[in-house]
Order: C-alpha cells, then structure tokens, then sequence
C-alpha cells in the first residue's frame, strides 16, 4: 500500500475542531464534512487539496474531543496518509476505524515543508521527500491494522470477517 502527493504542513496540537469545526458535527455525508476540513485552520486546503495529499503535523495530532467526523472529513478530502511526530491516543484509533492511514515520523515532519512531494509505503514505513531525496523511516503499520485500512475502516473489517 503506497501513498503519494503534496504535503500540507500542520503545527503541534490540531485538535479535531480545527480539523472539522463543532458546528458541522450534525453533519454525516462525508463529502460535505469535507469541503469544511480544515476550513478554519487553513482556509486554502479545501480548495486546493488533491486526491493523494498528505497531510504533515507535529505533535499531538487529532488532539481534544473524541469525534470520528475528523478522519472521515480528512479522508472524504482526498487525503491518502497522516504523517506526524504523534497523534492524540483517541484520534489514533478513529483513524483506523475509519480507514485513514497515519504513522508517527518526528524526523518525516522535521525534514518535510509545504508542497514537498511525498511517498509513503505504508507497508515497509518509507517516507521519501521526493524534493529532496531524503528517506525517513516509520513503523510501519502493523498487519492486522493494515487489514482493517485495506478493508475500508473497522466496520467493513468486521462486516468482511463476518
């Protein structure tokens, strides 16, 4: 599983607000959770986002309350991989339940910078700034986490396995 696309860079703890706004959380189409996804953080990103980007944050990604709106708004928006220096415990599982792939690289963050073009093997935990040619090394993700991402998110593993 590879990802591919351009950074869009992030600071230290964006909480899930900043990542779908509270006043969008009567909302359940992914589509439209997403043309608000970091609307107030970046008001570019919704606009000039691609299919295949990556969003790039330092620490404490996804921090605040517990909502499952975040990933699926980040994932409905195109977005193929999260990389972050770490990730709020709660945000970290809805992730995966969603079926966004994400993975902790402080070095990744540190030697990533808007725009870069980044490749991502989700399998092997290769991070390549393509601008730059330097790699970076993540955990990659465990396999039964990678089966529930190739399954579409938790319910479509469980709904799979049933």
């Amino acid at each position: 599983m590879k990802c591919a696309g351009n950074a869009w860079k992030f600071g230290a703890n964006i909480d899930t607000d900043a990542i779908i706004p509270a006043r969008y959380l009567n909302v359940s189409d992914p589509d439209e959770l997403a043309s608000h996804c970091m609307e107030d953080e970046n008001p570019r990103f919704i606009k000039e986002v691609a299919a295949g980007d990556i969003i790039v944050a330092d620490t404490n990604f996804g921090c605040g309350s517990s909502r499952e709106h975040a990933p699926i708004a980040i994932k409905a928006a195109g977005i193929s991989c999260v990389i972050a220096k770490s990730f709020a415990r709660i945000f970290y599982r809805n992730a995966f339940n969603m079926g966004l792939p994400i993975l902790e690289c402080p070095e990744a963050v540190d030697g990533i910078e808007p725009g870069s073009h980044v490749t991502v093997d989700l399998l092997t935990g290769e991070i390549v700034n393509k601008n730059t040619d330097q790699t970076f090394k993540a955990e990659p993700i465990p396999p039964f986490m990678k089966q529930i991402l190739d399954d579409g998110g938790l319910m479509g593993h469980i709904a799979k396995r049933s």
